[in-house]
Parts: C-alpha cells; structure tokens; sequence
C-alpha cells in the first residue's frame, strides 16, 4: 500500500522542515496583534462559546457549567489543532481516561477513573449522537476493539465519567464517550475541502484528504449533509526477523450523509456512516523480558507472522422529535454493521508445539485470526416534558437485539512459515477452529426527573430495569486446542441501576453538587473448558461523588473540582490456562481520587488551561480461584491479589494547555499553542499466581509461581500547532511530541503457552516525533 523511501533522510526532511517554519513564521504576530479590533472580537467570541458550551449528557441541550456531573468536552477545533486522529491523540486531555492501543487506531481499551477492562466486556460505552455502538456481549472483545472514530465531521466528543447506567444502560459502568456529529443544516449552503501530509520521525510520510458540505434542499426546512475523509498512517516500526521497514502502516476511511427536517412541530434525522480501518501489521517494540531495553534498537518488533487488522463499521440512524407542546416525544433507531478482523503473532505462544508435542526437530511459527461479526439493531423511545419549569421529567423504553458470530483460527507451520511436513501438516496444521455464535437482547424502562425548589437547589433522581437474554453455542469442529464438539449455553438477568444527584447554587457562577450512582457490566453464558463456570455474572458499581463548578473574575476564571469513590463488585476477569481461556467473577476492588480542570483567559487572546486527575485504585481481595483438574493434580489460579494496582491507571496524570488566538491588520486570523501532558507510572496487568495442587485439596501446596505485573514508566509528551487563515482559507501545522520521547502506551510478555518461557516483552510505543501540515477551504 506505501512505497518504503529508498533515501529517507531526502523524503522525510522537506515537510518537517516547512513545518517547523511555518511554526516560527507564526509565532511572531502575535505581538504586534493584541490591541486590533478584531483580535477582541475574537477574543469575546471565544468567551462567548466557552460560556455556552452544551451537552447532551441527561438526552437534553444543558449548558455543561449547570450539570450535576463530571463532564469534559473535546470540540472541533481542538481536535484540528492537534492533528487528533484517534482516541489516544487527546485521551491524555481527559481527567480520569486512559487509552491502551495495542498497535493501530481500533485496537484500542479505554478505561475511566481505574475501572479498568479486565474482561472482554468494554466498561465506558460508546454512542454516536443518539445511538450506542459496540457490543454489549462478551464475545465480541468490545473492550479491545473500542471505537476509534476517525474525527472528521464529528461537532464534539463528550466524555462522561462514573456509571451512566441509568439513562445509557449496559458496558456505561465506568461512563460514556459521546460522539456529537454535525448538524445536517438547511440555512446556508457550505462546503469544505482539505488536504494535509503527515511524517512519522524515523518512518515513512502519508496524505489526507477530506470534504464536506451542507446543503439547503427547502430553505430553513430540509438540509443535507455530505461528508469525506481519508487519512493516511504511516509506519514506523520495522521487523527484525525478515526486515521488513514500516510495517505498521495503513490507512482510515469515513464517510457521512444525513438529511434533515425541521418542521414547525416534528423534526427528523436519517443519517448512514462508514468507518473502515486498515493497518498492515500493528505498531510495537520487541524489550528485553528481564531490562525492558529494546532488543533491536528503538522502533524494531519481533514476528514471523503478519499482524493484519481490519474494521468495518457501517451505521444508519434516524431520529424523531415530535413537539407536542407540553413537552417532546423522541424516538431513536438505530441499525450497525461491524466486521472485524484481527491476526496475531502467536509464534512464541504455540510455535513450541511443533517440537514438544509433535516430535519436530525445531520450533515451528503460528498466528491466531480472529473474526468478529456483528449486526446490532437498537430501538429507544422517550416521553419528556419541556426543559427550564420547576419539574422535568423523562421516562423511556430501550431495546436492543445483537446477533454475533466471533470466530478463531489457529495455525501452525514450520518456522519460515511453509506449512508442516506430512503428514503433520494435515493432521496438525490446523490447531483449533472456534466458532462463537450469540445473541444479545436486551428491554429496558427507565425514567429520570428533576426538582428544582427555588433559585439554588435542584435534585435529580433517575432509575433503570434492564433484563437481558443471551445466548450461544462453543462449536469446534477441528483443532487440538478446545475440545470438539458443539456446547450451547444461555443466561438472563434483570438488573436495576439508580442515580441521585443533590446541586445547590452558590452564586450565579458557582454550584456544589454530589452524586450517587450505580452501574453494571452485563455477564453471560461461559465457554465450556474446564474449571470455567458455565456462566459469569454482571459486574455491579457503585459510585459516590462530589464536585464544584465554579467561575470567577468576570468569568475569565474556571475551576472544576470533583471528588469520588468506585466500589465495584463480582468483576469480571479473563482466566486461561495453556493459552485458551474463559471468564470468571473475581472479586471486589475499589478506585478513589480527585479530579481538576481549569481554565484562565489571561488576556483577550491568550489561554491557559491545567487538568489533573489522581487516581488510587486497586483490588480489595484476592480474586477468586479458577481450580483447573489436570489428571494426577489440579492447578489453581488466581488472576488477581488483594492490594494490587488497577491495570494502566496512573496514580497521578495532568495535562497543561497554552493558546494565543490573534489578528492583524491585514485581516489573517490565527493561533498558536502548546500542550504538555504527563501520565505517571502504571502496570499492565495483575498478579497471577498459579498453584498446583493435590487433586480436590487446594490445601496441599505441590508447587507455586508467582508472576508479577510488568511496569510502565512515568512519561512527559509536549505538542506545539500554529494556524493562520483568511477569509475563506486556513493552513494549520503541528509537531506532536515535540522531544521524541520514548514511552509506552501498552505491554505484554510473550511467553511460550506450554513452557511459560518467556520470549520478550511486546510493547507498544507512543507515537513518535511527528510533523503535520493541512490546508482546508471553505466556499
């Protein structure tokens, strides 16, 4: 798909050049611009804005500074400015989220205040504008597969933190990533086009291209919108068993149509999204197990199989608001179609088969393809009174319907990758084959109600019964790895969320505010291996907070403090033995921390902002056995001790924001800024302790091994953009990561599934010194 650059230095250097004078050539104007005319209009629009900052977190517009709950907003223009391709690009701007990439945009956990995805099951949902995506299942590894949205034509991203289950339902336990898209509008007509390079430090360069439009079919009555964009990934990481340069590179699609109808008392919205991710291997680094030192050098990975990863998602949506003059009836319908495949190196894991097992006189080499497919229908209606009386109220059904198939491949060859020898080959060639087919389905009724008694206090109450059905079939025709055969199983459980949330006014520009609320992860039917049960029940939350939301000095001033405590019970944890494995319920564990967000509009066109969150979360009790019987013994397993860290939650993480917004007097308007972010030291995973025991005596200790979480080092990144435009005409540039540091968003030791030998570390870096040059027009 990419030409590898013959003569890197040649290819690399001019854009990183013209960047970097584009930076120094804007950084100068701003001194000669602080006292225009139209620097302060600029200066007082963007007062205006960040005053009026809406959400949608209660499924009503509210200003965000009057919402009982801790809310962060990531709009248009910041995500522009920091050339933001994927979640990890602005995670770090987020108080409380964390982002774990496993190598490319989609292979992607996320987590908020410590709840940490231990299972597959994803613990923060995902809607776009009205409709939820990703499973609510567990076997469609929602909690490795998040979704990436590339950011183009999406109006805002709103990040919710705590459990939102009463008004979001399933997978909200730990919160909510909202993805606000642009309004299909019917006033003016408008189009956009834009084109931009990108060049990775020590990797190749790639192109972007995008455009949108609006379009007035009947004015100030029907609107369509269009949208276009591609963005290109270019690789950086090599390989060191066959040399292959820049493996890691790949590209993302999307593309949007809505139409829209505004009418005197019924507006409707029918919109189609397509997203596609292609990555020609993943992004990762081969350390050494025991020094965490790269063992061929900095940006160098180790495999003998490709790593391909493929996403299709594919949306339609449409969305009722009839205004029935007391109050609104909404209705929300959604259909996706999501396609997923993943191929994994698995060399190390299993390649010792071919020698331990089969008699071969060397290792051979392995890879493990999964495929997901799911279509996901969801249906939710609303009945809710006008917004701004002393009462407002909101009751709903939601109803939703998942049919899914996941399927698993491994394979196993000789180590140049040519299959086995005969008759090995057709006997062993094939280790396993797993077929994974559910069904999720789910009915909810929820209602949600707000007091408000005088001009400072408001109470907001909200309850939600969800009952789920699910069902699914472990069918393994061939394989050594699961046992052949084909093993159903089903379960259903009603659950019932709640939240209470008290808000007292201070002042016109202060509110305290505290919250109570409840989550759940949903469980389901298990897969049928020994010591797994045949089912895992749903993860329960509980959460406690209280916050402040404050402005002062003429509202140039913003300051959000919250405080919280998670108690969260029967997790759900992945536990595997010989590599193949199943979920259990593990135990309790706890997150408590405080989070800070600010914001200081030092003069009519500078803006400095600081977030901070520290984090202290960690089990509360060692998990639950998995007792596995092995014949003359049994083997016992516990995934998790009490007093250990939460996976990939830093204790403490803080990000710093610098803007300086100007005009001239020749009428270009711009801006220049910086952005630093620290995330301190973290694990990758929990203890493991493996026991092996005399049979159905757990007492009698034959033998044990502890194996400890590998740990991440603390890192500091810094981003500088600049971007100038006038009139219908803008260039931006960034440099991400400005220093080149070398840090780790995730780990793994790879470690052979019959010996436990381990290999190397598998980790994968933070994106390296980048450089980024757009141009867009509007007419």
């Amino acid at each position: 798909m990419h030409a590898h650059p013959s003569t890197p230095a040649r290819q690399r250097t001019p854009l990183s050049l013209a960047i970097l004078g584009v930076l120094a050539c804007l950084a100068a104007p701003p001194l000669l611009a602080q006292d225009t005319a139209t620097g302060e209009a600029s200066a007082n629009r963007d007062a205006e804005n960040l005053d009026t900052v809406v959400v949608t977190a209660n499924k009503r517009v509210e200003n965000v500074r009057e919402v009982g709950a801790s809310i962060s907003v990531i709009g248009e223009r910041q995500l522009e400015n920091l050339g933001a391709v994927s979640l990890s690009d602005y995670a770090a701007f987020i108080p409380g989220l964390q982002v774990q990439s496993n190598g490319s945009p989609g292979l992607t956990r996320v987590s908020l205040r410590g709840v940490a995805a231990l299972s597959s099951g994803a613990t923060v949902s995902t809607y776009i504008d009205e409709v939820p995506v990703g499973s609510s299942g567990i076997y469609q590894g929602a909690s490795t597969l998040m979704l990436d949205l590339l950011p183009y034509d999406i109006s805002r991203i709103e990040v919710l933190r705590g459990p939102q289950g009463t008004l979001y339902g399933a997978g909200a336990i730990g919160g909510l990533m909202k993805y606000v898209t642009r309004p299909a509008e019917a006033y003016e007509a408008e189009a956009r086009v834009g084109l931009g390079l990108r060049s990775v430090a020590g990797g190749e360069q790639d192109w972007n291209a995008r455009f949108g439009a609006t379009l007035p079919l009947q004015q100030d009555r029907l609107g369509l919108s269009l949208s276009f964009a591609r963005n290109g990934l270019p690789g950086y990481t090599d390989n060191a068993v066959d040399g292959r340069e820049d493996i890691n590179s790949g590209e993302q699609i999307g593309a949007r149509a809505a139409l829209s109808w505004t009418g005197d008392a019924f507006d409707a919205t029918v919109s189609m999204l397509h997203q596609s991710i292609r990555s020609d291997d993943r992004a990762g680094v081969a350390l050494d197990p025991d020094t965490q030192v790269p063992l061929f050098g900095d940006q160098v990975d180790l495999a003998w199989q490709p790593r391909p990863f493929e996403k299709d998602l594919t949306l339609f949506s449409l969305s009722l608001d009839w205004n029935l003059g007391w109050g609104n009836f909404v209705s929300a319908t959604g259909w996706s179609d999501t396609s997923t495949v993943d191929q994994i190196d698995s060399t190390v894991q299993f390649g010792e088969v071919a020698n331990l097992l089969l008699g071969l006189p060397e290792p051979g080499s392995s890879f493990v393809r999964y495929s997901y497919d799911m279509e996901k229908v969801t249906q939710e209606f609303r009945l809710q009174s006008d917004s701004g009386g002393a009462f407002e109220w909101m009751v709903g059904a939601f109803y939703t319907k998942e049919d899914a198939m996941q399927s698993q491949v491994a394979w196993l060859g000789q180590r140049d990758g040519t299959p086995l020898p005969a008759p090995f080959d057709s006997m062993f060639g094939t280790l396993a084959v797993i077929n994974l087919p559910s069904t999720y389905e789910e009915f909810a009724l929820f209602a949600n109600a707000s007091w408000r008694f005088g001009e400072r206090f408001k109470l907001d109450a909200g309850v939600r019964q969800a009952r789920n059905d699910q069902w699914f079939s472990q069918n393994v025709p061939e394989g050594i790895l699961a046992p052949i055969g084909e093993t159903p199983g089903e379960s259903s459980e009603t659950v019932t969320t709640w939240s209470v949330s008290p808000q007292f006014k201070l002042s016109e520009d202060a509110m305290i505010y505290a919250r109570v609320a409840t989550g759940y992860q949903p469980g389901g039917p298990n897969v049928a291996l020994p010591g797994m049960p045949p089912s895992v029940d749903s993860s329960m939350l509980d959460s406690y907070e209280i916050g402040v939301k404050s402005q002062f000095a003429d509202r140039r001033v913003t300051v959000d403090v919250s405080a919280f405590r998670i108690d969260w019970d029967d997790i759900q944890v992945a536990s595997s033995f010989n590599g193949v494995g199943g979920l259990v319920n593990g135990g309790e564990a706890t997150s408590q921390g405080v989070e800070l967000t600010t914001l200081f509009r030092a003069t009519e066109g500078l803006t400095l902002g600081f977030n901070a969150a520290y984090t202290d979360a960690s089990i509360k009790n060692d998990f639950a056995a998995t007792v596995i019987p092995q014949g003359a013994f049994d083997v016992v397993l516990n995934t998790g001790l009490a007093g250990d860290r939460m996976p990939y939650t830093p204790k403490l993480s803080w990000s710093g924001t610098a803007e300086y917004a100007f005009s001239t007097a020749t009428g270009l308007n711009g801006q220049v800024g910086a952005a630093v972010r620290w995330v301190g030291d973290r694990v990758n995973d929990t203890t493991e302790r493996q026991r092996v025991t005399a049979p159905g005596d757990p007492s009698t200790i034959l033998q044990e091994e502890i194996t400890l979480p590998l740990e991440l080092d603390s890192y500091r990144s810094m981003d500088l953009y600049a971007g100038v435009g006038k009139g219908n005409w803008g260039v931006r540039a960034f440099v991400n990561n400005v220093t080149g540091e070398k840090a780790w968003s995730s780990m793994a030791l790879v470690a052979g599934a019959l010996t436990g030998a381990p290999s190397h570390i598998g980790a994968v870096p933070i994106q390296p010194r980048t450089f980024g040059l757009e141009f867009d027009v509007r007419f």
